[in-house]
């Protein structure tokens, strides 16, 4: 996770495989009922046109747990021309925001792999009808 501009320690979870990459200093408990919570916080935000949340629906591409507990998490919409575009990312800096023990919330809107429904958990393809 270490970059130039990326110097703190972190852990990160890439949601397209569902794997922590760590590098943390924050305590293994603490670090996965922070990522826990983070999660359920994800799935209260909605697509208002698709009746799953966004986690579920796999909008969100990464969440990375700084070591001051400050937040970054990079996702897109199901399309650039999304009527809430932007309104979304408040609505996700205000459930995580909310988590006890974040400090922040930076979100990062990309289109960088373009969504597609093959990213939707089974959860979501019940909750639209497609399983």
């Amino acid at each position: 996770m270490d970059d130039a501009s990326h110097t703190a320690e972190s852990t990160a979870l890439d949601t397209t495989t569902n794997a922590a990459v760590s590098g943390s200093t924050i305590p293994a408990d603490e670090l996965a009922r922070l990522t826990d919570d983070i999660v359920s916080a994800l799935k209260t935000v909605y697509d208002p046109e698709i009746p799953a949340d966004i986690y579920e629906l796999g909008l969100v591409y990464k969440i990375d747990i700084e070591d001051d507990r400050s937040v970054k998490i990079d996702m897109t919409l199901t399309a650039p021309g999304c009527p809430v575009a932007g309104e979304m990312p408040g609505w996700v800096e205000n459930a995580v925001g909310a988590v006890e023990g974040v400090s922040g919330v930076e979100v990062n809107m990309t289109f960088d792999p373009p969504w597609s429904p093959d990213r939707m958990s089974e959860e979501a393809q019940v909750a639209v009808g497609w399983y």
